[in-house]
């Protein structure tokens, strides 16, 4: 019996953790079970511990697990027996999610409907709910005004009541997207099998429970073409929010390059240019644009001025609070949210949930990568120690200034000299969140240097030198965090980071992920400063990564 008891790998308790042996022949298999229904919290090198939270379980439910399956799991992997309080909690927060519906009854209304009347009854005498609310009708159901349509689903999920909206979507304007049958180079182009499957998992075959959530794919494995794969399966005029004016771009090559929209049709909407088409990219800051703090936006009718029949959120754990605000008001409209990660680090995961939706299909990273659809792909976290002259500053620095006096550790440059040196023949891209350390990598290695300060047509032409080998090295900010394309750099050094982003570790290492033509591994190290700060927060940034299925080998330099 002992024995037997060993064998088991996981340990849930009554806080909501559950415990992971990682040397267990099944880990990987476990994991991504796990990664179902709970959150990695935190990783070292034998025991992994994961967390139920109530979005985790919702997402799951809204996936069409339920709670059968989690407890049999549970029971089958669990050295002990699961405590009874987790049991409970696991069966009330799966069913919660469709507990209460929202969706137009015969008369056209939009009401809130449950075979729970009690929770009605509930929700019905809340005073802060009942601005959002017209009356309650004799069958129960509460007639929900249409313009607070997603206050409501945010307002009950602060309650705990997550809301299955099955309201339905205007149609918008029609606008025939084809996808191309090849690409420039001659190869045959069509939907990855997981791309149609998350556009499957999306559109739900045009029935209400589709045409609203979240697609869950790393960096390199195509969610642009997700996005476009949506696009085509719809057929409307599409409204595309992305990062910055490089990512807009990025966007427009591969919709150029993908489908037959005619050049005229494909409008953009930035600092630059304000062409409104029936396919339009815009960037969340121009979308968030005002003159001063109580300024009104001055961009935020290119949402409601225009018949969009589909909305494309990139990099949706980004999403500004402005743009949250504004999203509330257009629940009528389908809404697709692309992501490497459903990390954020402002909490507002429910946010995402109600406003945007559910997460629709995601697939670990590992499970790509043994595929060949990403590359395969080694972390390693390289350790220095602070020089000896800033140990003094440090010990008695506060914390923050503890964590840039170890980010900015001089030491960091002659440890990038001698990584670029052991890969002499690959393309290298070295990240860093300090212009003053950046600044120093570019004089010492003679390479140019990409920031927020430099204009987008010398970006662009820098990164084209990149990806045809005529610049080996390059060195960017923060700005080479999202949707730069790159698809033969190989190698990411990493300087310093964002505290503990687990997101911002996700997208850096995204930035080499993509398949090399010349079949060579990527390798993403992390420098940091051995026993400070900057190697304290450098753990909780690989959280995400090491979910994902990747272990991070220590060197010392």
């Amino acid at each position: 019996m002992t024995e037997t008891l060993s064998r088991k790998p996981i340990i849930v308790q009554g806080d909501r953790t559950i415990f992971l042996e990682v040397d267990h022949p099944d880990f990987e298999d476990i994991r991504n079970r796990l990664m179902m229904f709970a959150e990695l919290e935190k990783s070292p090198e034998h025991i992994h511990v994961y967390r139920i939270t109530p979005i985790s379980l919702w997402n799951a439910a809204a996936s069409g697990v339920d709670a059968d399956e989690v407890l049999e799991f549970l029971d089958d992997r669990s050295r002990y027996p699961v405590p009874q309080l987790i049991r409970r909690e696991i069966i009330e927060r799966l069913t919660q999610f469709g507990m209460i519906q929202l969706l137009l009854n015969e008369e056209g209304q939009l009401v809130l409907k449950s075979d729970n009347q009690p929770v009605l009854d509930e929700l019905f005498l809340q005073k802060h709910l009942e601005d959002y609310f017209v009356e309650r009708l004799p069958t129960g159901e509460i007639v929900v005004k249409p313009e607070y349509r997603g206050q409501v689903k945010l307002a009950l999920i602060r309650l705990g009541f997550p809301v299955e909206d099955l309201a339905g979507y205007r149609e918008g304007e029609a606008y025939d997207i084809q996808l191309a049958t090849s690409l420039e180079s001659g190869e045959p182009f069509s939907l990855r099998p997981y791309q149609g499957s998350a556009v499957d998992a999306f559109h739900a075959g045009g029935e209400v429970t589709g045409g609203s959530g979240v697609v869950v794919l790393p960096c390199g494995a195509g969610k642009t073409v997700v996005g476009i794969g949506a696009m085509n399966r719809i057929g409307t005029h599409t409204l595309i929010l992305t990062t910055n004016l490089t990512s807009l771009r990025q966007w427009r090559r591969e919709i150029l390059e993908k489908t037959q929209v005619d050049p005229e049709d494909l409008g953009e909407y930035s600092g630059e240019v304000k062409n409104i088409r029936p396919v339009t990219l815009t960037t969340y800051s121009i979308l968030t644009y005002r003159k001063n703090k109580t300024a009104p936006f001055l961009h935020f009718d290119l949402f409601s001025q225009h018949p969009w029949g589909l909305i494309v959120y990139d990099e949706v754990h980004l999403l500004p609070a402005p743009v949250f605000r504004f999203t509330a008001e257009l629940q009528s409209t389908r809404r697709l949210g692309l992501t490497a990660t459903l990390v954020r680090e402002d909490g507002k995961e429910d946010e995402v949930f109600s406003l945007i939706g559910p997460k629709k299909y995601d697939l670990p990273w590992r499970s790509l990568e043994n595929d060949g659809w990403i590359a395969e792909a080694e972390c390693i976290e390289v350790r220095t120690d602070l020089m000896a002259g800033d140990r003094s500053e440090y010990v008695v620095a506060s914390n923050r200034q503890k964590f840039r006096i170890a980010s900015e550790n001089p030491k960091k440059l002659e440890v990038v000299e001698n990584l670029i040196k052991d890969h002499p023949d690959d393309l290298v891209l070295i990240i860093g969140q300090y212009l003053n350390q950046l600044k120093a990598l570019k004089k010492a290695l003679d390479a140019p240097l990409i920031t927020g300060k430099t204009p987008n047509k010398e970006r662009e032409q820098l990164y084209a030198k990149f990806r045809s080998g005529e610049i080996r090295v390059l060195i960017v900010s923060k700005v080479g965090n999202f949707a730069v394309d790159l698809p033969d750099a190989n190698i990411a050094i990493q300087v310093s980071g964002t505290f503990g982003s687990r997101q911002e570790e996700a997208q850096r290492l995204g930035r080499i992920l993509r398949p090399k033509s010349n079949g060579r591994p990527a390798i993403f190290y992390s420098v940091v400063t051995r026993g400070s700060k900057d190697q304290e927060y450098a753990q909780k940034r690989q959280l995400f990564l090491t979910e994902q299925g990747y272990k991070y080998e220590i060197r010392d330099r």
